[in-house]
């Protein structure tokens, strides 16, 4: 099976090259960063991670990033609005298969 990476892994790989002195816009900086954790993701895969786990991990690992970034009141806020953001299809992926 010849996989060929998304374009997401392309610039996440492109962004390590570029020096610490540029700034990289957030837009930028979240493409990357859902590239490193994609990276993870797969790493954990195929050492026999199994998909929720990881899912459970890097939710708790995010709330408690956002809550030592923002507290616990703006993070329950941000988490409110997750629900209908999750009906509304946001965080559904289509992947196109090759």
């Amino acid at each position: 099976m010849n996989i060929t990476p998304p374009e997401w892994v392309n610039m996440a790989i492109a962004m390590r090259i570029l020096t610490a002195r540029e700034p990289i816009p957030d837009h930028e900086q979240r493409q990357v960063a859902v590239g490193y954790l994609h990276e993870a993701w797969a790493e954990a895969r195929l050492d026999g991670i199994d998909g929720d786990c990881m899912a459970q991990a890097c939710l708790f690992a995010a709330l408690s990033e956002l809550v030592s970034t923002y507290g616990e009141d703006a993070t329950a806020r941000f988490a409110e609005g997750l629900s209908q953001r999750i009906s509304n299809g946001e965080f559904s992926c289509q992947f196109a298969r090759q």
